[in-house]
């Protein structure tokens, strides 16, 4: 007598920057960020979650605002999720990525994109259960969106093959 599996099965999805993605049944995410910053925002009660990768902090401008800026990101994805029939309330955030070198800018792009992250989410009042920001090394992460799971690796360097579509070896 053979047993059913009740396991879910993830979809698997390469968020690229300037994306939001949010998951309508379980996935697995990854994305490759630098300076760059992901917020992953996970409704307890719902069991799913939703990720976006921005470049750069803000902009006022809404002939161009899109999601390469974190303030429309961020906002956005919350947004997404409270229409979708998440409640504030029940969602909690992680807040990855913000990393800064001075051999590539001399402007400190990832503090500015975290900040605008926490900021966001401090006036939404969703709470923020870790951070893995800062720093000089580049991330590669991996969020599981139905377990709110986030695998986050620190690189010296990020290779055109860390980016998709992959090319060589990784």
């Amino acid at each position: 007598m053979s047993k059913k599996s009740n396991s879910i099965v993830p979809v698997n999805y390469f968020l690229e920057p300037g994306y939001i993605f949010l998951a309508t049944k379980p996935a697995i995410i990854s994305t490759v960020l630098g300076s760059c910053v992901s917020v992953c925002i996970y409704d307890r009660k719902r069991k799913l979650g939703g990720i976006n990768h921005f470049l750069l902090p803000s902009i006022r401008d809404n002939h161009q605002a899109t999601a390469k800026y974190g303030n429309v990101a961020t906002l956005t994805l919350i947004r997404m999720m409270v229409n979708d029939g998440s409640i504030i309330k029940h969602l909690e955030a992680q807040i990855l990525g913000g990393a800064y070198n001075p051999k590539i800018s001399s402007k400190d792009i990832g503090r500015e994109n975290i900040m605008v992250a926490r900021k966001i989410l401090a006036g939404k009042r969703i709470y923020v259960a870790s951070e893995d920001v800062g720093g000089k090394k580049g991330r590669k992460i991996v969020f599981n969106t139905h377990t709110n799971e986030i695998a986050a690796m620190k690189v010296e360097k990020l290779r055109k093959s860390d980016w998709y579509p992959y090319e060589d070896k990784r």
